[in-house]
């Protein structure tokens, strides 16, 4: 990949809108991408990144404005156009035909062919396997989709980027799904592409990231252009600050309280080859945290504890009454609510409407006589939907149209309309914005402050220790250490989870 001429940018993006009806997604934004830089773009969900993203990638027309390739401008009406001007999506989650093996999704529609019209496997897959050997990754060209990682998925897509001689790779939240390692090989597979010439826009929540990855920063915020600036020029705090516009007081508002009576038992909860002899007890008003490494047990501990996963032995108890397993419907009739880690595949119905989806978990009792009333479901809704602010344009749009900030505001919505005694958060943060994060952290402590018995599975160190009364550490399937708020450091959670050190 040829580098763009010096001082003009590979692609420049110049005041382009876009609006949805009486949305106006985004407003006269501008910013260009150069070759060989890793570009930055971010913003609280519903900031407008998405539909720039879609744009680039030939979904989405801007409205006003103009995309510009080598100084050119640049008509892309379909995502075959984006291809065909050498830009490439590479999306969180990316959708590769599973049954095809992997040199065949690379080149879907451009096999080599031998005389007759026949595929040459043999050169697919060495032309394949020379892609991923520039890229310095390991992958099998013939073995099927089927079964890769994430993190081998958005390698497969890299890849078919340079068989179409993609000269903007644009990484759509890539890391949100993979674990430490993964995270690395990324980075040096997006070094690896960068050192080529590309340009590359990275859009990520996490800062550490960024400001590792990225030369340069454009923030944007309620779909307008804030700033674009080298990264070196700025602090974490001043990207916040122009993120939310105003000050941000604290990421993590923990209020002090003192802990009640025991609300819920965990005794010996064991299930064979996943977790085992897990004991724990959460007082009324504590916010107890399982931390540990990414297959530790800590979700599925937290699934039995709600009924979702079976156990094979050991005892939950509510207020000292114990709780039938493997029934969903005995936790919540006990005061127990889970808000699970995949909102969009375990926590919504994408297609129903942001008003079901609040009152889902409350619909027998806004019903007369076997009957829901329309009004009362949607009063219900909005009073949820406005203590928890969440943005939206109708109540009765499906809640699949909403950020990812505000589909787990929903999410919380729904459940804490049940009032519970034992709230479980399961990831609460994953994937939203900074400003998004600091409500949730906030709604977390004032429940708290209000007596329920909240525990937290979160991977963020920096959630955990600002959030936390007391750290559980997991590690294969065993609790290995409880530490209290003032002994939990990264180190010694980190040093708990891996095994390296003893933790009291």
């Amino acid at each position: 990949m040829a580098s763009p001429e010096p001082g003009r940018p590979l692609l420049a993006v110049r005041s382009v809108a876009k609006s949805f009806g009486a949305v106006s997604a985004v407003r006269d934004v501008s910013f260009p991408l150069y070759g060989g830089e890793v570009h930055a773009l971010v913003g609280e969900n519903g900031a407008g990144k998405s539909t720039i993203v879609k744009m680039l990638a030939g979904l989405h027309r801007p409205d006003s404005g103009t995309i510009e390739l080598d100084g050119q401008p640049v008509e892309l009406h379909s995502p075959a156009d984006a291809l065909a001007a050498g830009i490439a999506v590479i999306y969180q989650e990316p959708t590769l035909f599973p049954d095809l093996s992997v040199a065949e999704n690379i080149f879907m529609g451009r096999q080599p062919l031998r005389s007759g019209r026949r595929i040459d496997r043999r050169a697919m897959n060495a032309r394949a396997a020379a892609y991923f050997t520039q890229l310095g990754v390991a992958i099998d060209p013939d073995r099927p989709a089927r079964g890769l990682s994430i993190a081998d998925q958005q390698i497969v897509e890299i890849a078919k980027a340079l068989s179409l001689d993609a000269r903007v790779i644009v990484m759509d939240e890539p890391t949100a799904a993979l674990t430490g390692v993964e995270v690395k090989r990324l980075f040096a597979v997006a070094e690896s592409l960068r050192a080529g010439g590309a340009a590359l826009l990275f859009i990520s929540h996490r800062f550490e990231e960024i400001t590792a990855l990225c030369r340069r920063v454009t923030i944007m915020r309620d779909g307008a252009h804030v700033s674009t600036d080298p990264i070196d020029e700025l602090t974490v705090d001043e990207m916040v600050r122009r993120m939310v516009g105003r000050p941000l007081d604290t990421l993590f508002p923990k209020h002090d309280v003192v802990p009640g009576d025991v609300v819920l038992e965990v005794e010996g909860l064991t299930r064979a080859g996943v977790f085992a002899d897990v004991s724990f007890q959460v007082r009324a008003g504590e916010i107890v945290a399982l931390a540990g490494l990414v297959g530790a047990g800590r979700s599925e501990v937290v699934q039995a504890v709600f009924g979702v996963d079976p156990r094979d032995s050991g005892e939950v108890r509510v207020d000292g009454k114990s709780l039938r397993g493997g029934s969903p419907a005995a936790a919540m009739r006990a005061g127990v609510a889970l808000v699970p880690e995949d909102r969009r595949q375990q926590g919504l119905v994408l297609d129903a409407s942001i008003e079901r989806n609040i009152t889902s978990t409350r619909l027998g009792s806004l019903a007369k006589l076997g009957l829901l009333v329309g009004g009362a479901e949607r009063r219900f809704a909005r009073d949820w939907a406005a203590r928890l602010q969440t943005k939206y344009s109708h109540l009765t749009d499906p809640v699949g149209r909403l950020s990812g900030g505000n589909q787990q505001k929903v999410v919380l919505a729904k459940w804490l309309s049940t009032q519970p005694r034992v709230l479980i958060v399961d990831e609460p943060t994953r994937g939203i914005d900074v400003g998004t994060k600091a409500e949730v952290h906030r709604l977390l402590s004032d429940l708290a402050a209000d007596g329920v018995a909240i525990v937290m599975v979160s991977s963020e160190l920096p959630e955990v220790l600002g959030m936390a009364d007391r750290v559980l550490v997991m590690r294969e399937g065993e609790l290995v250490a409880e530490l209290p708020r003032a002994e939990a450091t990264e180190q010694t959670v980190m040093f708990a989870a891996t095994g390296q050190g003893a933790a009291a």
